[in-house]
C-alpha cells in the first residue's frame, strides 16, 4: 500500500493498517513459495494451494487505497480479518490441523487485528478463530484423525481472546497519548509562536551570545538600539568594542553604557551559564533604553514639578497674607510690645517662605547626585555636634552606635540635609531624656547598608503613617511639610530608600544604601 494516508482514519492507524497488510502480502507469498518445504497443505495440497492463491488475490485486492474509499475503512478492515481467518483455518485444516502451527500465526493476526479495529470487533475476530481451532479438532476427531487435547486447545483459544484485548487496549492507549502528544504539540507552537511575538515586540533587546562571541540570535529591538539592521551572525565585539569583556558582567545587575553606532544610553544586562539559557555556553544580554526611560522620568518629574509649584502657591498665599496684615498693623502700631510682635510674626513667616523656596530649589539638584563612601561615624558625630550647641545636657540626649569603618555611598550634601531633618524630628519628637535619640548602622550582606534614626517618642500614629512622606503634609504648626518629601527624593537618587520601619515605640526611620559608590 502507499500513499499518506485515507480520509477518515487518522495517520498512525493507517501507517499500523499499512505494515499489517506488508505482513499479509509477505506471509501469502510465503504459503506459495515455500509452503510445500514447511510441510504445509500435506493432507489436502490441491485445496492448500487453491487457498494459498486465493490469500494473496485477496490480499492484493483489498490492499488498494481506493477500495477504502469506495466501500469505506471499517468496512474493509473487517473484510480483511475475515479473509485471514478463513484462510489461515482452512491452510490448518489442509496441514495437518493444529499441530501445523497455524493457531500462532492466528494469535498473530488478532493482535494486529486489535491496532486497526474499531470497537469490539476483535473479539469477534478472536470467537471466530476459536470455533473455526475447536471445529477442525472436532473433525478430526470425528473422522478418527489424531487429535489434539481440547484442555491444551482451550488454554490456546483463550490466548486469542487475551491476546485479543490486550492488543486492542494497548491500541486504545497508544491512540489516546497520540492524540495528547499531537494536543500538546499544537499548545507548544502555539505558546512558542507567541513567544516569538513577544520577544519581537517587547521594547527590550535580547541578544543571545554564543560562546565565540558571534550572535547567535537577537530580536529586532537589540538591532534597532545598537542601530544596525540585523545583528545574526555578527562579532558583537566588532559592533561596538565594549562587548569584548562583556562576559565578566554576568549575574550584575546592569550598568548603564552607550553603545553601538548611535552611542545610545542603554542599560546592560548579562546573564551567562544559567537556567533558562538557549544552549550551554551561551550568554544572554538584556539591553533597555534608558534614554526614552530618561525622557518620561523627565516628563514625570515635571508634571510634578508643575503640581507642587500650584501647591507651593497655594501653601505661599497663607504667610503672605499674615505679613501684609503685619506690616499694615505695623504702620498704625506706636507700641513698642506690639511692634516687636508684629516684627517676629513678619520675619517668621518670611523664614518659613524662605525654607519653601529652598527645599523646592533642592528637589531641581537632585540629578547632580555624586556618590562617596562617606565614613558614618565621623560624619554623623560632627552632624550631632552642630545639634548640640546648647552643652553636654543637649549631647547626651544621642546615642551614636556607629563602628568607624562604616561607609554610606552617598552624596555628602544630600546626606547631611536627609540626616539634618530625620535627627530634628527625632529630637522634636523623643522624651529628652539621655540617649532618647538612637543613631545605629547595619551592614547587610549583600554590600549594602542601613542606617537607623530612631526615638523613644510617642511615634506616629496610622492615620499619619499613609501621608508622611507626601508633600506639604505636616503635623508640627511650623512645618513646610516638605522635609521628609525631599529627604527621600534626594535618597532616590543616591540609589538609596528611606522608609519608616513599623514597630512599637517612637518613629523609627531607616535608610539604606551602598557602602560604596
Amino acid at each position: 500500500m502507499t500513499g499518506s494516508g485515507i480520509a477518515g482514519i487518522d495517520l498512525p492507524r493507517w501507517r499500523s493498517l499499512r505494515y499489517f497488510n506488508i505482513f499479509r502480502l509477505v506471509l501469502a507469498g510465503l504459503f506459495i513459495v515455500a509452503g510445500p518445504q514447511l510441510n504445509l497443505g500435506a493432507d489436502y495440497p490441491t485445496a492448500y494451494l487453491a487457498t494459498a492463491w486465493a490469500y494473496l488475490g485477496l490480499v492484493l485486492t483489498f490492499g488498494f487505497p481506493d477500495l477504502f474509499e469506495r466501500l469505506g475503512v471499517e468496512r474493509v478492515i473487517r473484510l480483511q480479518l475475515l479473509v485471514d481467518v478463513v484462510a489461515l483455518s482452512l491452510i490448518m485444516w489442509a496441514s495437518g490441523g493444529y499441530r501445523s502451527g497455524m493457531p500462532v500465526l492466528m494469535m498473530i493476526m488478532l493482535a494486529g487485528a486489535g491496532l486497526v479495529a474499531e470497537g469490539r470487533m476483535v473479539l469477534f475476530f478472536a470467537a471466530l478463530t476459536t470455533v473455526a481451532v475447536l471445529g477442525d479438532n472436532a473433525w478430526r476427531t470425528l473422522a478418527g484423525r489424531e487429535p489434539v487435547d481440547f484442555l491444551q486447545l482451550g488454554i490456546v483459544c483463550m490466548g486469542f481472546f487475551g491476546i485479543a484485548v490486550v492488543s486492542r487496549l494497548l491500541a486504545l492507549r497508544a491512540k489516546a497519548n497520540a492524540s495528547l502528544a499531537a494536543e500538546r504539540g499544537e499548545e507548544l507552537a502555539k505558546q512558542q509562536s507567541v513567544n516569538e511575538r513577544i520577544i519581537r515586540d517587547m521594547q527590550d533587546g535580547v541578544i543571545v551570545l554564543g560562546a565565540d562571541g558571534r550572535v547567535r540570535q537577537a530580536n529586532p529591538r537589540a538591532a534597532a538600539l545598537l542601530g544596525l539592521s540585523a545583528l545574526e551572525g555578527l562579532l558583537l565585539a566588532d559592533v561596538d568594542p565594549v562587548f569584548a569583556g562583556i562576559a565578566v558582567e554576568c549575574g550584575d545587575d546592569g550598568r548603564l553604557m552607550r553603545l553601538g553606532l548611535p552611542a545610545r544610553l542603554l542599560r546592560c544586562r548579562v546573564v551567562c551559564g544559567e537556567l533558562g539559557t538557549p544552549a550551554e555556553g551561551d550568554t544572554l544580554i538584556y539591553l533597555t533604553d534608558f534614554e526614552e526611560i530618561q525622557r518620561k522620568l523627565q516628563q514625570l518629574k515635571l508634571a510634578a514639578l508643575g503640581r507642587l509649584t500650584a501647591s507651593m502657591a497655594h501653601e505661599i498665599r497663607n504667610p503672605l497674607s499674615a505679613i501684609t496684615q503685619a506690616a499694615e498693623l505695623l504702620q498704625d502700631e506706636k507700641r513698642t510690645e506690639m511692634q516687636a510682635r508684629l516684627t517676629r510674626i513678619v520675619n517668621d513667616n518670611a523664614r518659613r517662605i524662605e525654607r519653601m523656596i529652598r527645599d523646592v530649589l533642592a528637589l531641581g539638584r537632585r540629578e547632580q547626585a555624586e556618590p562617596e563612601a562617606v565614613p558614618l561615624a565621623a560624619f554623623i558625630e560632627e552632624l550631632i555636634a552642630a545639634h548640640s550647641l546648647a552643652g553636654e545636657a543637649e549631647r547626651a540626649v544621642y546615642r551614636i552606635e556607629v563602628a568607624p569603618e562604616v561607609t554610606l555611598a552617598l552624596d555628602r550634601a544630600h546626606l547631611h540635609q536627609i540626616l539634618d531633618n530625620l535627627v530634628a524630628n527625632a529630637r522634636r519628637y523623643c522624651s529628652s531624656g539621655e540617649g532618647a535619640v538612637r543613631l545605629y548602622a547595619e551592614p547587610f550582606p549583600d554590600g549594602r547598608v542601613g542606617l537607623h534614626v530612631r526615638d523613644d517618642g510617642a511615634g506616629v500614629p496610622d492615620e499619619v503613617r499613609v501621608h508622611l512622606f507626601e508633600p506639604f503634609f505636616t503635623t508640627h504648626p511650623k512645618g513646610t511639610g516638605l522635609g521628609l518629601y525631599i529627604a527621600r527624593e534626594l535618597a532616590e537618587a543616591n540609589d538609596a530608600t528611606l522608609e519608616l520601619v513599623g514597630g512599637e515605640g517612637g518613629a523609627h526611620f531607616l535608610l539604606i544604601g551602598r557602602a560604596r559608590p
